[in-house]
């Protein structure tokens, strides 16, 4: 198993850094940061599809293809965790080293935004007071490494129950009587 945890793991880790290293010029350039949190959350689908396809593996080739649900989550919460942890090294990499401007930028366009948002000036000047908290508190390394842990491991949960259940099988009894 932990061949299989290891190699999805790492498959999936690099596969959404490369993603998010290879769409950062785009920020750059004029994309948005909505259109940029789609984008990573569509990576983060396409990235960590091979929680499926190393629980699929591992039920396959090491289980001669039964699988139950308790095993396969575990399977693909390993790979999960594993595809987290380089995702967040990936990020702290970026965040740190090549963009280190990214959170100052990330809070202009989130100011610019709530003020063209109609909103009434008390609410719009709450959200900002919070937006500054937020981003003084973003500082913290460690609140910085949960927070990007807490955006792609939710997408990885989700993925292992949905992987569990498709992929959950049952030895057949054979009955030669």
């Amino acid at each position: 198993m932990k061949k299989i945890v290891l190699t999805f793991g790492i498959i999936g880790g690099i596969t959404i850094t490369v993603l998010m290293f290879a769409t950062m010029p785009l920020w750059h350039e004029n994309m948005d940061f909505k259109t940029g949190e789609i984008l990573g959350y569509i990576s983060m689908v396409v990235a960590l599809s091979t929680v499926f396809f190393g629980i699929k593996s591992f039920r396959d080739n090491q289980l001669d293809g039964s699988i139950s649900f308790g095993k396969s989550f575990q399977v693909g919460i390993l790979i999960t965790l594993t595809a987290s942890l380089i995702y967040v090294a990936g990020w702290m990499i970026y965040s740190h080293l090549i963009n280190p401007e990214f959170m100052d930028r990330y809070y202009t366009f989130s100011i610019q935004q709530l003020r063209e948002s109609g909103k009434p000036a008390a609410e719009i000047e709450s959200q900002i007071k919070g937006m500054e908290d937020f981003k003084e508190m973003y500082q913290n390394p460690l609140i910085q490494i949960g927070i990007t842990f807490l955006e792609i491991f939710p997408v990885g949960l989700l993925i292992t129950l949905l992987s569990s259940l498709i992929l959950m099988k049952k030895k057949v009894k054979v009955n030669h009587g």
